[in-house]
């Protein structure tokens, strides 16, 4: 959990990749995040944030994480289709083009570890405070901020999800 405002984090944990990279763990050992060993112990109504939904993360989504929290599926990109597949049933979304900071994906657009996830939906929904508190648990985490900070504000100021595609086909253009 955040400690500001008190948003709810909880991530499913695939123990795919390297423990000692895992962004997910060091947000556990801060008390930042809850983890959780199984995709059906995530909150059921909480927003998942999924690379594979048809519906893009939004300001709108807002109210969805403070009633019910914020959730993220840690897994190996190599995974990643067949993890996320399990939770489409659900509130999911997908977040808009953004570069990942972080040092295995740096520079790449859309590969974003858990925590930039994270961080890039608390920031979209109103909550950079919190954005901001967990990126500063890595060294790279403020290159996060620094590298997207353009596309974050505007997708902060988008009133849909329509919106936020149509930034995004701007930004990717």
């Amino acid at each position: 959990m955040t400690e500001k405002k008190g948003v709810n984090i909880v991530v499913y944990h695939a123990e795919q990749d390297d423990p000692r990279k895992c962004t997910t763990l060091k947000l556990k050992r801060f008390g930042l995040a809850r983890v959780v060993s199984s995709i059906r112990a995530l909150p059921h109504d909480a927003v998942i944030l999924n690379p594979f939904s048809e519906k893009a993360f939004s300001p709108s989504d807002r109210w969805i994480i403070i009633t019910y929290g914020l959730s993220a599926i840690d897994c190996s990109w190599v995974h990643a289709d067949q993890a996320f597949e399990l939770s489409t049933r659900r509130t999911s979304r997908a977040l808009p083009y953004l570069i990942a900071a972080n040092p295995v994906n740096y520079g790449t657009p859309t590969k974003l570890s858990t925590v930039e996830a994270l961080a890039a939906a608390l920031y979209i929904a109103g909550f950079p405070d919190e954005a901001q508190m967990i990126l500063s648990k890595f060294k790279w985490g403020p290159e996060f901020l620094r590298l997207n900070q353009r596309f974050l504000d505007a997708y902060a100021q988008a009133k849909s999800s329509e919106e936020v595609v149509r930034l995004q086909h701007g930004f990717m253009e």
